[in-house]
């Protein structure tokens, strides 16, 4: 069995030597710097795929790079539709502009071993639901975070935290119905972790 491939984007060396600390050996870890590197490492994976090499499966991901953005890279692995999930470790408080990012899971730094473990972990078997359920499970993640950091006041205020609420009832009937068309047992083995977040 392959190990899973996980890229570090992160501008600190400190941190990034003790992500890696963490994650090998019982994963693979590429690291990257800066946004651009951050970028080319994802295309490269393309042609590095056809040679035989191993696709990145999960992104660790700064927001505050040095060259640009770690948006710049969501928006990439968006564009190009790269089947990897991502976590934002950064030192950034979150705010509603999260509602519009395509992460999976928000992390404050700093972050102990078994924080990253766990959201690895959590990742992976993201990386295993089907499209609704990855969406539901990162809105999930999304919501619980604002309402542990914003006002009830703020929250009814926010068009995005509205539109946000509006979408997980949209989903909650559609994997309803998907529910209907499983075996109890697949029910259980899909939905087991969606509650955790």
């Amino acid at each position: 069995m392959t190990s899973k491939t996980i890229l570090v984007v992160e501008d600190e060396t400190s941190v990034t030597k003790l992500y890696v600390q963490f994650l090998e050996p019982e994963y693979t870890v590429l690291t990257a710097e800066t946004a651009q590197e951050g970028i080319d490492i994802l295309l490269g994976q393309d042609e590095a795929t056809d040679a035989g090499a191993a696709e990145i499966d999960t992104v660790l991901l700064d927001r505050r790079l040095p060259d640009a953005p770690g948006e710049e890279v969501l928006d990439l692995i968006e564009e190009h539709g790269f089947d990897c999930r991502v976590a934002m470790v950064t030192g950034v408080e979150p705010d509603f502009d999260i509602v519009d990012m395509g992460f999976d899971l928000y992390i404050v730094k700093p972050v102990t071993r078994s924080e990253l473990l766990e959201a690895v972990g959590t990742l992976f078997v993201r990386s295993e639901y089907g499209g609704l359920l990855r969406e539901a499970a990162s809105l999930a993640s999304k919501r619980a975070l604002l309402e542990s950091e914003k006002s009830d006041a703020e929250l009814e205020a926010s068009e995005e935290y509205s539109t946000l609420l509006d979408r997980m009832s949209e989903l909650d009937d559609e994997l309803l119905d998907l529910a209907e068309s499983l075996s109890s047992d697949d029910y259980r083995v899909m939905f087991r972790d969606l509650g955790n977040d």
